[in-house]
Order: C-alpha cells, then sequence, then structure tokens
C-alpha cells in the first residue's frame, strides 16, 4: 500500500506567520475498536494522561538481545556513512539510527510481537503501520537533549499525517534513571494542539534531527501546559516500554552522567489516518523517516 494523494482539511494548522490560540483537540487518545467493549484501567489511564507504562515488556535476556544488536549497529563501519545516521553536532557520537526494523531483523521480529504490534492496535483501534522507528542513543557525559514539542506538530506539518492517531513506544534497553536524560512529559498536554511560528525551510530534517528550531512551542505555550497539568518523567528499568500519545508534550535534558541511556523507538499510526501531502513544509521527509508504504504490521 502506497502513498494517499488526497488532501484533507487542516484541522491543526501549525508554522504560522502570526501567534495563534492553541486548539483543543477533537480526537480520543484511545480509539474505539470494531466490537470492543469498555477500556480497562491501564487504557483509560493512557486516555486521561496521554501516556502509560508496561513495566518489564522485556525480561533481562532479551534486553541483552537487543543491546547487541544496537552496539552491532553502532559500530557497522559502512552504515555510519548512511542518511539514516544522525550523529551528535560537537561529539559525532551516533545519536540515532532510523528505519532501524529494517536494519535488524531481531528488531522488526519485535515490532511484529503481539506485546507491541497489539497494544498499538488496541490504543489506536485498527490495523496499524509503521510510520517511524529508530534506536536513540544518549551516551554518557556527551548526549544531549531534545526541546519540548508535539510529535504530532512535525508529523502534520512536515509529513502530512492528518490526525493524531498515532503512538509512539519508547522501550528502555537501559536503566532510565532520574538523572541521566531521561524524557519529561506534560501529562494530559496531548488534548490540546500547540501551534508554532515560521515557515518549514526545504530540507529541514537535516537539521532537526540534531537540533530543532522551527516547530518547537513558546515558552508560553510551555509554561501555560506545564502550570495546568504539571511535568512527569519517565523512569524505570531496561525492559520497560513507555506508550505515549503523538500530541504529548514531552522533551529531555542533556545527560552529564556516566550513565549512557538508549531505548529502541516506534511510531505506529493507524491505517485510516495515512499520509496526505505535508500540511506545512515545501516536501514530504524521505521515507526512512516517515514512512509512506501503509502496509499493516502482520498478525
Amino acid at each position: 500500500m502506497t502513498a494517499n494523494d488526497t488532501r484533507t482539511e487542516d484541522r491543526y494548522p501549525t508554522r504560522l506567520a502570526r501567534a495563534a490560540e492553541p486548539i483543543v483537540r477533537g480526537e480520543p487518545a484511545v480509539w474505539p475498536s470494531a466490537g470492543g467493549g469498555p477500556p480497562d484501567a491501564a487504557l483509560a489511564a493512557h486516555e486521561a494522561r496521554g501516556y502509560s507504562v508496561v513495566e518489564d515488556l522485556l525480561g533481562p535476556s532479551e534486553v541483552e538481545e537487543f543491546l547487541r544488536e544496537v552496539r552491532r549497529l553502532t559500530e557497522d563501519r559502512a552504515l555510519r556513512a548512511d542518511e539514516r545516521v544522525v550523529v551528535e553536532k560537537e561529539s559525532a557520537e551516533v545519536r540515532s539510527i532510523f528505519a532501524v526494523h529494517e536494519l535488524s531483523p531481531a528488531i522488526g521480529d519485535l515490532i511484529r510481537d503481539p506485546r507491541v504490534a497489539g497494544r498499538a492496535r488496541l490504543l489506536l483501534g485498527s490495523e496499524v503501520y509503521v510510520h517511524q522507528s529508530r534506536v536513540n542513543y544518549m551516551p554518557g557525559f556527551t548526549g544531549t537533549g531534545f526541546y519540548w514539542h508535539s510529535d504530532f506538530e512535525t508529523w502534520h506539518a512536515e509529513d502530512g499525517m492528518p490526525l493524531p492517531r498515532a503512538v509512539s513506544m519508547s522501550l528502555a534497553l537501559t536503566d532510565n534513571l532520574p538523572f541521566n536524560g531521561g524524557l519529561l512529559l506534560i501529562p494530559g498536554s496531548h488534548r490540546t494542539f500547540v501551534p508554532c511560528l515560521g515557515a518549514t525551510p526545504a530540507d529541514h530534517y537535516r537539521e532537526s534531527l540534531r537540533d530543532q528550531r522551527v516547530g518547537v512551542p513558546s515558552r508560553k505555550d510551555i509554561t501555560r501546559l506545564a502550570e495546568a497539568h504539571g511535568i512527569e518523567q519517565f523512569t524505570g528499568t531496561a525492559g520497560s516500554a513507555l506508550w505515549f500519545d503523538a500530541n504529548t508534550m514531552h522533551g529531555s535534558g542533556n545527560n552529564i552522567t556516566p550513565f549512557p541511556r538508549s531505548n529502541i523507538f516506534v511510531v505506529f499510526n493507524s491505517v485510516e489516518n495515512a499520509l496526505v501531502e505535508p500540511f506545512a513544509a515545501p516536501a514530504p521527509r524521505p521515507s526512512f523517516i516517515a514512512s509512506r508504504d501503509f502496509t499493516p504490521v502482520p498478525h
């Protein structure tokens, strides 16, 4: 299945010339499935907060297996020259490797695992496909964070994702401690879409994957959301998985500790929410960042 060329109404205008008021989201975070009953407590919490945590999704031996796989990819000299590999701006250490489920059969199998794809289907109420996958590295001492942002803002503006009917899984391969650059989230922020200022430059992804400057909310908007909802942090042992809604406001600080942090990051989008042309960018981003193959993940 390939790209959907039909343009749809822009429900979430962004990358504007003038400041605009936040938009109250109309769609749920947990979508009803055909014939599904009422959500359980975990799904209800996900709907309310915009994220949920599955402890010990992977056992210790599985974590070790994927750590070995991640090291193999990092040490692959041929891969280092590939555009799918993003390095730190200052240290040139590997920051992310994209389309990792295509590069690693083991990670491809993990994504198809019912513990993973099955939960994505449950949250999105439909068949799902992989919009994006990557391995993120946060090396000790030199790992740099990500400023506050909503992923959906970027996926809508630059990829053409019509609605926030997508969910991300961040699977910890190392312990996420309170002090090694763990992810910060604003619970409940997924219900508010924050339009951003500034036109999207051509090939913006080349810079934004290392240091995003366009598509970030104002300090005023972040302050307003944080004062209304507070800020929480994902901490957990290796093998734990954070699932968060596409529009949840999140970010992370630098890792100045000796303890590295790495995760497998997968974005699932509903097949009923296929990409169209970008809503606020000159051209779509490359397929290794935003897939335009909407083939469902097999059961």
